[in-house]
């Protein structure tokens, strides 16, 4: 493994551990056995490496876990939509118990609530959310894989904004926090009233 590789890693096992905010360059090159200097050459900055390894921790441990195969459009559509969703949503909630992935969900709410005094933060972030809305639009069987782009887009962001939500229920008040099942109803309620002819 190199310098670079060895970096992301060691910024990795930081946010996790410490955070986004209390993380030091300092901790990162001593985690990743490199010297501190190797920072500023292989990513400029510690806030660019800590959000290259957020954003390597999204894709290939949050999603991966979540997925639990069905990120691949072709699979998540072969699933009934309603099925699908439901499971989806049981596998989130079912990886909070995982104290790396709710380590996980910690960091990125830190950054959610850092983005209002770090523009740069949320503009390096938000580069990524056009492929996660994506993902989760297939993840969750709301589109067939070869939906149209802006519908993707749309049904995306509405899952993402209810993951959100539902992810910080169930870490904060796991008593109140809905299922997938109770979601799906909660929709189909919501979308006769607010489209009827639906």
């Amino acid at each position: 493994m190199g310098n670079r590789e060895a970096l992301v890693e060691g910024a990795k096992a930081c946010l996790l551990e410490k955070g986004y905010s209390r993380t030091t360059a300092r901790d990162i090159a001593t985690a990743a056995g490199v010297s501190l200097a190797a920072i500023g050459y292989h990513f400029g900055s510690k806030e660019t490496l800590l959000n290259e390894a957020l954003r390597e921790l999204l894709i290939n441990e949050w999603a991966t876990e979540v997925a639990g195969g069905d990120a691949d459009p072709a699979r998540a559509a072969a699933r009934a939509p309603g099925e699908q969703f439901v499971a989806t949503w049981g596998r989130i909630v079912d990886g909070l118990a995982n104290p790396r992935l709710r380590a996980l969900w910690t960091a990125q709410f830190e950054v959610l609530s850092l983005g209002a005094r770090m523009p740069e933060l949320v503009s390096d972030l938000s580069k990524m959310q056009g492929e996660a809305r994506e993902g989760l639009a297939h993840m969750f069987g709301g589109v067939a894989p070869d939906a149209d782009p802006q519908e993707v887009q749309a049904i995306g962001s509405l899952l993402q904004a209810m993951l959100l939500g539902v992810v910080a229920q169930r870490m904060f008040d796991p008593d109140s926090a809905p299922t997938g099942a109770e979601l799906a109803k909660s929709l189909r309620a919501l979308a006769d009233r607010v489209s009827p002819s639906a």
